[in-house]
């Protein structure tokens, strides 16, 4: 057995398992091994024995929408297996179902004895991120209980309450105490000669706040049918390039994820919308910057994204001052989470507005969204969160004071609050970091943009002229400013950041891309920044680096210092044929559709920075979300930015 975990993914659900089915609770590979339902571990184990031992995989998990693999016990070359086992398992919302058909290859008759040890820890995600940090749980108290057909575990901390309920088809035989907490399920099999036995288990998880536990689906082939049913809903009446056929599977794989990438939250009344999350296995949930470039991607296809995550966002808007999530009146949250040590402040993410940059971007999309369909309806009704987003980036964001979008170093949560928000990714080209406020790049294009969308939304539906003029002309000063202020003469391109001196955070980086996508820059500078990116520093031939090659500051396995990110690449990508740069933009879509046919049509979050012309396919990054929303979406804004042939 190895160490690698294989995702299945639906809705705020997941599990990570082995090669041979079982979870470990030990973390593996990049996966926070179990079975997780919004935010808290409902498996921490789930291994399986036969005759006492464990068998090895003969065919080990396949990625797909369910696992499946083939088991045999240990043995030499000179004793063929006495028996075979075909393991099968898929998720739905809330809930894991497994069946395990065990197979006599001897003519005679036999009894095997199959087990499953079972555990569930409910420990909250936070706790499994390799930062070295502990949180005390005064009052946790764990239960199991057996049941006729399975056995029950709950946890209670205080007011928090969770469970999880395992049961069988045919039941167990009996359920044996382990010694640890964890309880086997045991069954004794008798098999006619070549003949086979099926046992169909399912899990179903209690999160705190769910009234019900969810409805388990009867076996994984149902578990598959609803998950097609609802990515056959979402693909359908979507045109795919004929001419482009890697773009059209790349697409089409894209949308099959967005499917199953959707989490619940409500908008401003109360009603029930469907958002995509940011990614799996580690961001589930609902993350602002991350649900409005998703959105953005594939407005033109699947508006009913968008449709959502403005009313979410909107209902999430902060309203007052508060110091320990960052919030402030009119800010777009960044993150939100359904957590224990969430909903004991004891991480700030409960909601969590550690982001300069989503508060712009929901501008941008509730323009975009309105330009592209046609329908007036969000735009009047979340008039109110528009304008109180504005008031956020004039005041508190820092356009009236400082002249741009502006952040600080939060203590407690992020130290970069820009898309690229690892620590250390703002830096000059010799890696030094900036001390006191950032005024990152991207952000000012985004908030340009946000400015002039709003000022249409504001002549053309809330026919309000004067607060039309007043927002041009503050995007237009602001242009002005940024030329002046971030372009750097030496290198015809523009700074990362600015300190909170206003010195020029010198790295060449791919954030310029942006720029292009917000139409911030003046068509000249445009066509010197866009022509730059292709150059064989920025571009490795699989895309364009986060980070300039040749830099000191350059990594080709940094999170934001040389990796290579598809949803980056796709902005870049609609930011090059906006300023008429066709055939560049066709050359960084070749890249990331080539990218994407080498690692099975689906784009990881972000790979390694090295060149093509050294690695014949894309090295992976190594801490990589595998299921990311933002680039599922990007092959449909590469069919917008060059179409499909």
């Amino acid at each position: 057995m190895t160490d690698r975990h294989h995702l299945l993914v639906h809705g705020g659900t997941f599990a990570a398992v082995g090669d041979g089915g079982d979870i470990s609770g030990v973390r593996g590979g990049n996966s926070p091994a179990g079975f997780f339902v919004r935010d808290a571990r409902h498996l921490s184990r789930w291994q399986l024995t036969v005759d006492g031992a464990v068998p090895e995989a003969l065919t080990p998990v396949t990625a797909g929408d369910t696992a499946h693999c083939v088991l045999v016990p240990r043995g030499g070359r000179q004793e063929p297996p006495a028996y075979t086992l075909f393991r099968e398992q898929a998720v739905v919302d809330g809930a894991f179902v497994e069946s395990l058909r065990v197979t006599n290859n001897r003519p005679v008759p036999t009894t095997v004895r199959v087990a499953v040890t079972a555990d569930a820890d409910f420990t909250d995600q936070f706790e499994l991120r390799s930062d070295h940090r502990t949180y005390a749980k005064s009052g946790a108290v764990r239960s199991r209980q057996v049941r006729d057909d399975g056995v029950e575990f709950g946890y209670r901390r205080g007011e928090w309450q969770s469970g999880t309920t395992v049961t069988s088809e045919p039941p167990p035989d009996g359920v044996e105490e382990t010694g640890t907490g964890a309880r086997r399920l045991v069954w004794a099999l008798e098999l006619d000669p070549h003949g086979s036995a099926e046992l169909l288990l399912r899990v179903a998880a209690r999160p705190h706040g769910v009234a019900q536990a969810p409805a388990v689906p009867a076996s994984p082939a149902a578990a598959v049918e609803q998950l097609r049913a609802l990515e056959d809903a979402f693909v359908e009446g979507v045109a795919f390039p004929t001419g482009w056929p890697e773009l059209a599977t790349a697409c089409a794989q894209g949308l099959n994820d967005l499917a199953s990438l959707q989490v619940p939250a409500t908008g401003p009344d109360g009603e029930e919308l469907l958002v995509p999350a940011a990614g799996a296995p580690w961001f589930l949930a609902l993350l602002g910057r991350d649900a409005l470039l998703t959105s953005l991607f594939a407005l033109p296809y699947r508006p009913r994204l968008a449709a959502a995550t403005l009313p979410a966002l909107a209902a999430t808007q902060a309203t007052e001052v508060a110091s320990r999530s960052v919030a402030q009146p009119g800010k777009i949250v960044h993150e939100v989470r359904h957590g224990e040590l969430a909903h004991f402040g004891q991480v700030p993410f409960g909601r969590y507005y550690g982001s300069v940059d989503a508060t712009p971007l929901f501008l941008v999309l509730l323009g975009a969204y309105v330009e592209q369909t046609g329908d007036l309806a969000p735009a009047r009704r979340l008039e109110p969160h528009a304008r109180a987003a504005i008031g956020w980036m004039l005041d508190h964001g820092g356009l009236t004071s400082r002249g741009y979008l502006v952040y600080r170093a939060d203590q407690g949560g992020l130290a970069n609050q820009n898309w690229k928000d690892s620590p250390g990714a703002i830096c000059s080209a010799d890696g030094s970091r900036p001390h006191g406020p950032v005024m990152a790049a991207g952000a000012q294009g985004y908030a340009y943009d946000a400015l002039r969308r709003t000022a249409h939304l504001a002549r053309t539906v809330w026919d309000d002229e004067v607060y039309a003029a007043l927002l041009e002309q503050a995007a237009g000063d602001l242009r002005d400013r940024f030329q002046r202020d971030f372009w750097m003469e030496e290198h015809s391109f523009p700074a990362l950041a600015l300190d909170g001196e206003g010195r020029q955070v010198n790295a060449l980086a791919s954030d310029a891309g942006h720029l292009l996508w917000s139409g911030l820059l003046d068509k000249e500078y445009g066509k010197l920044v866009g022509r730059r990116l292709l150059e064989p520093d920025f571009f490795s031939g699989w895309g364009v680096r986060t980070l300039a090659a040749g830099q000191a500051a350059y990594h080709p396995l940094s999170y934001h210092r040389g990796s290579v990110w598809p949803h980056d690449n796709a902005l870049i990508t609609l930011g090059l044929a906006r300023y008429g740069l066709h055939d560049e933009a066709r050359t960084v879509a070749n890249a990331l559709v080539e990218a994407s046919t080498a690692t099975g049509h689906r784009l990881p979050e972000a790979y390694a920075g090295y060149g093509r012309g050294t690695h014949p396919e894309p090295v992976p990054y190594p801490h990589a979300c595998t299921r990311e929303s933002r680039s599922a979406a990007t092959p449909l804004a590469l069919l917008t930015a060059v179409g499909g042939a």
